[in-house]
């Protein structure tokens, strides 16, 4: 059964603030002892209370209180409280399991995060865990529990190690295929900005998994995952949703570098071409995620030059390249590999920049050989080339090339797309 949505009316049958205050006035206590005293009372409200609201609260009075270094060391400290706090993973109201989720993922997040090791990979909860994430209706739960499975993933200490394999066996990545299709679906249907948090942590999530060496190949080998990640990149109007496209366009080139294979069922889909390079201006801030779009760049023209191609089709593919010089023009104006990186990470960003301007000017070149007739009939059928902007985008593709070739002179070459 799909944990409903919050009712607005829900908040407001009960009144717990009242029910804690008093009229006794006492000296101030030490505020450790306060703290402590808080804990154990917040415990017993969470052992004894009936309320929904009351549990809520209390787990989001924890919350805060986890927020902070020293009070978290307490919180760990009082004994039966965690466990008590995984209990309310159980419950069937939506507010009290997003601030139980919430207080799992800030531990998760913390230096305590070992602490919870033990309690949370009792097959038992992560089962739990996984039917919320996969059942709930609610957004706010959504989003809140698939932080906890984020938080996991991106754990540096022995708790990724210790609880990814247990979820994967539990069908993790199938779940988070099918959250990211309906995600999608809605996305095409009706563009709603709340969701767009949710599509961007599942990506991020299936991204974390993508980059670990014991889980990649099975990230990678789902072909559903990668026409999502490609029907993603295609879609237009990318401004509202960028993050997810960007996250869609790192692991895109993750999954070719596993599975090279997949790159000619996108080598002749000339929307991904236009989608692809929109995330241009989107990444301007990311290195990662622009040298990953690069990298696919690259991967994509190779395989375009081994095709056998019609004048039609290389016009095709000469349009959309020139419909988006500018966007071309704009990056490789901007582009700057990190300096911080290894000297064979710096390689492989400028050979992967490199194979794809080489691509460009291949495919350029190509189309300029095609004879007048041909390209003003072709561009007639309402695919339209401007000889110009061939000319000016084979201009600064040439000199970018000869700028990388001159960078990785005496370099080996380390990667290649």
């Amino acid at each position: 059964m799909s944990i409903p949505p919050e009712s607005p009316s829900e908040r407001n049958e009960e009144a717990p603030a009242e029910e804690l205050q008093s009229d006794t006035h006492h000296p101030p206590a030490p505020a450790d002892e306060v703290e402590n005293f808080a804990l154990e009372v917040l415990l017993a409200t969470l052992m004894v209370s009936k309320s929904a609201r009351i549990t809520e609260i209390s787990l989001g009075i924890i919350g805060n209180l986890a927020c902070h270094d020293v009070s978290r060391r307490k919180i760990t400290s009082t004994n039966g409280l965690i466990g008590t706090v995984l209990e309310q993973l159980f419950l069937d109201d939506a507010p009290c399991l997003c601030e139980a989720c919430r207080l799992i993922t800030l531990f998760l997040q913390s230096e305590e995060s070992a602490f919870l090791v033990e309690a949370l990979q009792s097959e038992h909860i992560l089962c739990r865990v996984l039917w919320i994430i996969e059942n709930t209706l609610n957004l706010q739960l959504q989003e809140k529990s698939i932080s906890l499975l984020l938080a996991i993933a991106e754990s540096k200490q022995d708790v990724a190690t210790i609880l990814l394999p247990p979820l994967i066996k539990l069908g993790l990545p199938r779940i988070l295929v099918d959250l990211l299709s309906v995600e999608i679906s809605k996305l095409i249907e009706e563009r709603l900005p709340e969701r767009y948090s949710f599509l961007d942590l599942i990506l991020q999530t299936v991204e974390a998994l993508s980059v670990m060496d014991e889980y990649s190949q099975e990230i990678c080998s789902n072909k559903g995952l990668f026409q999502l990640l490609t029907q993603l990149i295609k879609l237009p109007d990318k401004a509202d949703f960028a993050n997810s496209c960007i996250s869609a366009s790192v692991l895109t080139a993750n999954i070719l570098t596993d599975a090279a294979d997949l790159t000619l069922e996108i080598s002749q889909d000339l929307l991904f071409l236009q989608g692809l390079l929109d995330v241009f201006p989107f990444a301007s801030d990311d290195i990662e995620a622009r040298s990953a779009v690069w990298s696919i760049l690259a991967r994509l023209l190779i395989q375009i030059q081994k095709t056998e191609m019609s004048p039609s089709n290389l016009h095709q593919y000469v349009s959309v390249l020139t419909s988006k010089s500018e966007v071309v023009e704009d990056e490789l104006l901007n582009y700057d590999v990190d300096d911080t990186s290894e000297d064979h990470e710096r390689s492989a960003k400028l050979t992967a920049r490199s194979f794809a301007l080489n691509g460009i000017v291949e495919l350029l070149s190509r189309w300029r050989t095609l004879e007048g007739q041909v390209k003003g009939n072709l561009s007639m059928e309402g695919c339209y080339v401007n000889e110009g902007d061939v000319d000016k985008m084979l201009h600064y593709c040439y000199k970018c090339t000869n700028s990388s070739a001159g960078e990785l002179m005496n370099k080996p070459t380390i990667y290649k797309p």
